[in-house]
């Protein structure tokens, strides 16, 4: 049996229950989590947020006006942590100089998306996560997990391009920012406890409904898509 998106969001909000994701205590927390996430875990990333509201570091101001070698060693945990200390950095501009998150509501998500874009070190994922969570515009996130679980339903291949899976899930759900927040999370969730790079089909919720589960890892091994920010 095959289901839709929505039936899989119904199928996996069922099972989990509201995810009340992204945790933040405000749009620019997000945002710095959505850059500081890249390539590595939560949990390196909280430990990163927590030093710079220890240094007292968690405002655009403050980020864009440091030592770039003492912004890495605040954000050393998040891996990559010169490379993101410039990020951060370019972004913190950004973000200023656009009126902070009152000034970038005001602009059309597409529109705030090529600019973010344009930002160093901000991709599609990146920049789609700002605006679902931190600017509350209804845009459909696409990640690794996303991928992986929705090539293991056979709803399209892995060479599919990001774009081109935005467009799929955007054209199959209705636009709701409640729901591609939740469903976003709940994906996460679901292939961190599940549809792992190696999966625990057997153990799956979706296991019924998924046309390449099996006991065996064998059988779903050529449809494991690489982790990818």
């Amino acid at each position: 049996m095959s289901l839709s998106p929505l039936q899989v969001y119904e199928k996996l909000l069922s099972t989990y229950g509201p995810q009340h994701w992204w945790p933040a205590d405000t749009a620019f927390e997000m945002m710095v989590g959505a850059i500081l996430t890249q390539n590595t875990s939560w949990q390196n990333v909280e430990t990163a947020i927590a030093s710079l509201k220890t240094h007292d570091m968690l405002d655009c101001e403050a980020i864009a006006s440091c030592n770039l070698q003492q912004l890495g060693e605040i954000i050393r945990s998040s891996g990559s942590y010169m490379q993101k200390a410039r990020y951060l950095q370019q972004f913190s501009l950004f973000y200023y100089n656009n009126g902070k998150r009152k000034g970038m509501m005001k602009w059309p998500a597409s529109t705030m998306r090529k600019q973010l874009l344009n930002v160093h070190g901000i991709g599609p994922e990146t920049a789609d996560s700002m605006l679902l969570y931190a600017l509350d515009k209804p845009i459909f996130v696409v990640d690794a997990y996303t991928k992986r679980l929705f090539v293991r339903l056979e709803h399209f291949s892995h060479s599919m391009d990001y774009d081109s899976i935005q467009h799929y899930f955007q054209q199959r759900l209705p636009e709701s920012l409640p729901l591609f927040q939740e469903f976003h999370a709940l994906i996460v969730e679901h292939a961190k406890r599940y549809c792992q790079v190696k999966p625990l089909c057997m153990e799956c919720p979706l296991f019924e409904c998924c046309p390449t589960s099996s006991g065996s890892t064998i059988e779903v091994s050529r449809f494991i898509v690489p982790e990818a920010d």
